[in-house]
């Protein structure tokens, strides 16, 4: 006699009739459930990278016509040029500043987040995540309004008729005007990670260190930051890689001097129309945030490592 007949004959001891359940055991199986989100990332990111890629050592006749003979050509140009060196090193160092400026202020945000009161902890939540409503072109324009650099800029009328300063300041399509947009834009993307690694700790760890005599500052330098280290990294990777891809902040509130890569690939792309070089800059871009991430990724592993050792 047949499983499916046994189980026909014997449904009182709790088994499956036709045999659903097994069927839904597979079907909800981690692999499968993940499957459409991979097929979706295959169709529409690692295709377009990769082909993205391709073009970068391919080469564009008079016509325009992208093909065949491959070189490396592009790479070369990129790095023997200083114009674009130096957009390069703006990038980074307009997302390292970005992202360590954002850490520092968001280890207080998120703190109140997890040990406030109800209260405080939807208000905090409120003002963290509604900005998020509101498009990165308002916001932009909005921070134009606020570091104009004339008089009528709000931030110098307010300092110049408070006597702080007599002469307005030079704050817009600066770097400092695409670092302050960027951390406004990206602030979120810290203290939800921070905030759900301190959340894992223990506040009785930190209470028994400051009944045994340990200052404030000495609490979070030996046990609240190594303890949060994981939020921090996944923050931090993640306000680097999005300020370091960023279109509109340099490009609304940067100005020509303030030039990031991802602006150049939208000039050679639409302007130049050089699609090889516009995908070898967005290629180099896609490997620094490679390299941040597997070096995020070592990080956390290692102190993975060394925790379970311990």
């Amino acid at each position: 006699m047949s499983d499916i007949a046994i189980r026909k004959q014997d449904p009182a001891q709790g088994r499956d009739v036709f045999g659903w359940k097994a069927i839904e055991r597979r079907l909800f199986t981690p692999g499968v459930l993940i499957l459409p989100l991979l097929i979706f990332l295959l169709f529409f990111f690692f295709i377009p990278a990769i082909r993205l890629m391709i073009f970068s050592v391919m080469t564009q006749n008079a016509q325009g016509v992208i093909g065949a003979p491959f070189t490396l050509d592009h790479y070369i140009r990129f790095f023997e040029v200083d114009l674009y060196r130096k957009v390069l090193w703006a990038t980074i160092r307009i997302s390292l500043i970005t992202s360590v400026i954002a850490a520092i202020l968001a280890y207080p945000v998120a703190t109140v987040l997890v040990r406030g009161s109800i209260v405080t902890t939807r208000i905090i939540t409120l003002v963290v995540i509604a900005p998020l409503a509101v498009s990165v072109v308002v916001r932009a324009y909005g921070w134009q309004l606020i570091l104009g650099n004339g008089p009528t800029g709000l931030l110098n009328y307010v300092l110049i008729n408070l006597g702080i300063i007599e002469s307005p300041l030079a704050l817009l399509f600066s770097d400092a005007a695409v670092v302050i947009g960027s951390i406004h834009i990206f602030f979120p993307m810290m203290v939800l990670p921070l905030s759900s690694a301190l959340g894992k700790i223990d506040p009785n760890i930190q209470q028994a260190a400051r009944t045994l005599g340990a200052p404030a500052w000495k609490v979070f330098v030996r046990i609240t930051f190594p303890l949060s280290l994981p939020g921090l990294v996944a923050g931090f990777t993640l306000v680097f890689s999005l300020a370091s891809a960023s279109y509109v902040i340099p490009a609304l509130i940067g100005g020509p001097g303030s030039q990031m890569l991802g602006n150049m690939v939208e000039q050679q792309v639409l302007a130049v129309y050089d699609w090889p070089f516009g995908a070898t800059i967005a290629t180099i871009l896609i490997f620094i945030v490679i390299l941040i991430n597997a070096v995020s990724m070592k990080l956390l592993g290692g102190r993975r490592i060394k925790a379970s050792a311990q």
